[in-house]
């Protein structure tokens, strides 16, 4: 086990544990966190946990502290990218607070009851605050990467959240997109979905960015289903096949390394968003991570130097918080295969340890109202 240990107690509390066992791992955390009082904790775990040993283990070892937190498809922690273990990020009681909701059974999720609950947590913390400039407001979202609802929700949520910014992830389980879960209330939760209202005076800056550029390769979906997010042509072309075709690699396996390196990307709002793609099926169709519909126009997406994007988008983190207490990051985990095949991985790393990153590698993200793929996400915590 390795931990990162802050003098100040008022700064984060940010820990990782890789003990296999859930009771020891969850033991390394509570030592960490020790008698320090925290508003609340998020915590992000491998899918090698046991779940219902986990949650058993948290709420007798750390019983005193709230936590909300998923799944992951790997963990960003204290040496950067990892694997089978679980990250502890916790919020000081001094100078934090947190209200939180989660809502149930996706498939049958009602938008309008939705906005009413989220739009009285909201003035449940703001109670008794109105008058108080220096507080500053964001929203954490955490959602069953395999629920298909994030576009609804997102839209829903940041509407209810009116000028508070939302921002967070998708769950994953590897890369086995079978069983995905939320953390809520001392259990973890399938087909449900986490909002956690943080509350400080501390500066807090919401942030979204990918490392791709649209390339000259163009193509038109012809033919999808938009509730499954399957795309069954692509100019007028079985699905697959087309996509192979324009990358220039039609003797490639279509596997998500394949799929990391190749992004497709759509233009909205003046802005390019990757629709990234989740599986090639036996039928020669695609599976997308994000909504994906018949008529839609998309690039495929070219590297950029991801080092340098990556140290631009700290530099400018710190002009706008001053020194970085932590940064809660919402990597997906395409990106991460991605550095990985090009070699990056190390040098992605250290940058994260460097910014003190900690977090989760994603099924997809959410930024404000809209979800995303292949983007690094996050928040920054000023000290």
């Amino acid at each position: 086990m390795t931990l990162q240990v802050d003098a100040d107690d008022r700064r984060l509390v940010a820990c990782t544990s890789r003990s296999p066992d859930p009771a020891r791992a969850v033991a390394e955390l509570a030592a960490e966190v020790g008698d320090r009082a925290l508003a609340g904790a998020l915590l992000f775990c491998s899918n090698s946990y046991s779940r219902d040993a986990l949650a058993r283990e948290l709420a007798v070892q750390l019983p005193n502290v709230p936590l909300f937190g998923c799944t992951s498809a790997g963990e960003l922690a204290d040496r950067g990218y990892d694997t089978n273990s679980i990250v502890l990020i916790g919020f000081p009681a001094e100078i934090f607070s947190i209200e939180s909701l989660r809502f149930d059974d996706l498939d049958h999720f009602d938008a309008q009851a939705a906005q009413g609950a989220i739009r009285q947590l909201v003035a449940t913390e703001r109670h008794g605050r109105s008058s108080d400039e220096s507080l500053h407001q964001v929203a954490l979202f955490f959602v069953d990467g395999l629920s298909h609802r994030e576009e609804l929700l997102t839209m829903t949520a940041q509407h209810a959240l009116g000028d508070i910014q939302l921002i967070g992830g998708s769950g994953g389980d590897g890369l086995s997109f079978k069983d995905t879960a939320v953390l809520h209330d001392g259990a973890f939760h399938a087909d449900a979905a986490v909002i956690v209202l943080l509350t400080s005076r501390r500066p807090l800056h919401v942030f979204c960015t990918n490392f791709y550029r649209p390339g000259p390769s163009k193509m038109v979906i012809t033919e999808a289903d938009p509730e499954s997010r399957v795309v069954h042509e692509i100019n007028a072309a079985p699905a697959a096949e087309e996509y192979l075709r324009l990358s220039g690699s039609p003797a490639s396996v279509l596997d998500a390394h394949f799929f990391a390196a190749h992004p497709p990307i759509v233009r909205t709002g003046g802005q390019f968003h990757m629709r990234s793609i989740q599986s090639a099926n036996d039928d020669g169709s695609l599976t997308f991570y994000c909504a994906i519909d018949t008529g839609v126009v998309l690039s495929l997406g070219e590297p950029v130097d991801r080092i340098a994007a990556m140290e631009e988008l700290f530099a400018e983190i710190e002009r706008k918080v001053g020194t970085i207490d932590h940064v809660i990051g919402f990597d997906c985990v395409l990106n991460r295969l991605d550095a990985e095949d090009r070699q990056q991985a190390r040098a992605v790393s250290q940058m994260y340890v460097a910014n003190r990153v900690f977090g989760f590698n994603t099924y997809g993200e959410q930024f404000r109202a809209a979800h995303m793929n292949q983007t690094f996400t996050g928040l920054a915590v000023g000290r």
